[in-house]
């Protein structure tokens, strides 16, 4: 039968489909003023709102840019800079 029964995972119960980390501080089309903090793996900038990560490319930490969501995701959004 080996190490993992059928169905549950290492750390838990069962799994039960995606997790959903309830209501997000952002909606996809909105606007907001967000600081840099840092910047990503990939060379995003990396912004929160409440909290929430929010990846803006062509940014470098300290700016202070106003963008718009373009994807959200259940851990993430993405932003463009609005011009």
């Amino acid at each position: 039968m080996g190490y993992y029964r059928e169905g549950t995972r290492k750390f838990g119960g069962p799994r039960r489909g995606p997790a959903n980390f309830g209501p997000k501080p952002v909606e996809e089309g909105m606007e907001y003023e967000v600081d840099i903090k840092e910047i990503s793996r990939r060379g995003e900038g990396i912004a929160r709102v409440e909290g929430f990560v929010v990846f803006v490319p062509n940014t470098k930490a300290g700016d202070h840019v106003k963008v718009k969501i373009t994807k959200v995701s259940n851990r993430f959004a993405t932003a463009d800079i609005v011009q």
